[in-house]
């Protein structure tokens, strides 16, 4: 297998290149920032790159970025990142991006080179491996941008009729309650999925748009 290595701390880096090359392994490149990364993937097009999140040139999200621009432009090019951080939103956006050949493994938690390069293996084959730190990290992320986890029980039941094209007084009757208290529960509904009064906008289908994403 071809692999390149991009990791900006220079005894990991050879550490890597080591035991890849003890296990077997073909180590076509190896670079110490993102630019360089992209670069090398345009020469050497390897069977997997691994890198790691926050590297230069701004020492944040690089990384992934990176991996991002790789799996655009070479879907085929296997991805496995390592690294300390779990960074949600680009996590998110590479998985979202083309699900198959992609691990992510944070560097404190790979504690046996057998697993670590199973994992590898896995991934050039194809396969999608998360932490499990990651993958809760990214579940909480989830529910904290749900907007439709604000809402109570009644009120999801109240949207759920809206969707259904329900007027407040259709839905006053089938759930056995008063106008008023539709009204109210509709109007918190409004607030709580971010739809403020606007004369272009249609709250209520907005809202209904939210309940068939869900």
């Amino acid at each position: 297998m071809r692999i390149v290595i991009a990791e900006d701390s220079v005894l990991l880096r050879a550490g890597l290149t080591r035991i890849l090359a003890d296990a077997g392994e073909d180590v076509v490149a190896t670079v110490g920032d993102a630019d360089e990364l992209l670069r090398v993937v345009r020469l050497h097009r390897p069977d997997l790159a691994l890198t790691d999140v926050r590297m230069p040139p701004t020492h944040t999200d690089d990384g992934l970025r990176a991996a991002l621009a790789i799996r655009a432009e070479f879907p085929e090019i296997a991805l496995l990142v390592l690294s300390q951080y779990v960074e949600e939103q680009y996590a998110t956006e590479l998985l979202a991006s083309n699900n198959s050949g992609i691990g992510y493994l944070l560097k404190d938690r790979v504690a046996d080179v057998g697993d670590f390069l199973g994992t590898l293996r896995r991934v050039a084959e194809g396969a999608t491996v998360l932490d499990p730190e990651v993958v809760s990290q990214l579940l909480a992320r989830s529910r904290r941008h749900d907007p439709l986890e604000r809402l109570t029980a009644r009120e999801r039941e109240v949207l759920g009729l809206m969707a259904e094209g329900r007027t407040n007084a259709s839905i006053a009757r089938t759930l056995v309650v008063s106008d008023k208290a539709v009204e109210k529960h509709v109007g918190n509904i409004f607030t709580k999925l971010d739809l403020p009064p606007a004369a272009d906008d249609h709250r209520r289908v907005l809202a209904v748009l939210h309940w068939i994403r869900e």
